[in-house]
């Protein structure tokens, strides 16, 4: 038997668990959406962490990694423990086709496992729902946890998508826009909420590496980066 798990937040930078072979390519109609909260990992019950999750979209597409994991049932079983820990948040199992080339409808992949969630708050919990650009940008920019703070996921995420070559104009948009917070609260202004959907179109990203006057950023060690959501 054979397991194929296909990822497309911190699982593509940081799978955590043993496979045996790593895939790049997407799913058709899925998006990213940072509408899941993170109480555990990267934020608080207090402050929540934004994380992904995926919302069906017709005529998307969504970049990521495909793992694979042979050798019996021993071995998904124990891949399985790992994820099921890791992506607590996620209160669904969804199986979907996998392709590595956008120019061709048949699937590389078939019956490819990927963590989900319902979009309901009342069934799930962990659900925050959309949110305008620089609210979601402030939340991400403040929440930390155990495993780090939330912005480094999402920076990490978006050079995992630029090294994969595949980039995110939502990530790339949402991620600026967190450097721009960072950027003014270490200059001591005082930030006024103002609703700013998330667009369409391409945006460009600010340099990956940005050092932020007066912000203290706290690297993830080794030990934390294994249980990453």
């Amino acid at each position: 038997m054979v397991l194929w798990v296909f990822g497309y937040g911190s699982l593509v930078w940081n799978p955590g668990f043993d496979f045996d072979e790593k895939v790049i390519g997407f799913i058709r109609d899925y998006r990213r959406v940072f509408d899941l909260a993170c109480i555990d990992h990267r934020g608080t019950p207090e402050n929540p962490a934004r994380t992904l999750t995926l919302e069906p979209k017709e005529g998307s597409i969504c970049w990521g990694a495909a793992f694979c994991i042979r050798g019996g049932p021993e071995r998904e079983r124990e891949a399985m423990e790992y994820l099921e820990k890791r992506e607590c948040e996620y209160d669904q199992k969804t199986i979907v086709e996998f392709y590595k080339d956008e120019d061709s409808m048949e699937p590389t992949l078939t019956g490819v496992l990927v963590f989900t969630s319902t979009f309901d708050k009342v069934l799930n919990k962990y659900y925050l729902g959309p949110a305008p650009l620089e609210q979601m940008a402030s939340q991400i920019a403040t929440a930390s946890g155990p495993c780090g703070n939330n912005r480094d996921y999402l920076f990490r995420l978006e050079k995992a998508l630029f090294d994969i070559g595949h980039e995110d104009d939502m990530v790339i948009e949402l991620a600026n826009e967190v450097r721009n917070i960072l950027g003014k609260v270490g200059k001591g202004v005082v930030l006024k909420e103002k609703k700013k959907p998330i667009g369409p179109t391409t945006t460009t990203h600010l340099p990956f590496m940005s050092f932020i006057s007066g912000i203290q950023v706290h690297p993830m060690t080794d030990a934390t980066v294994a249980m990453d959501s």
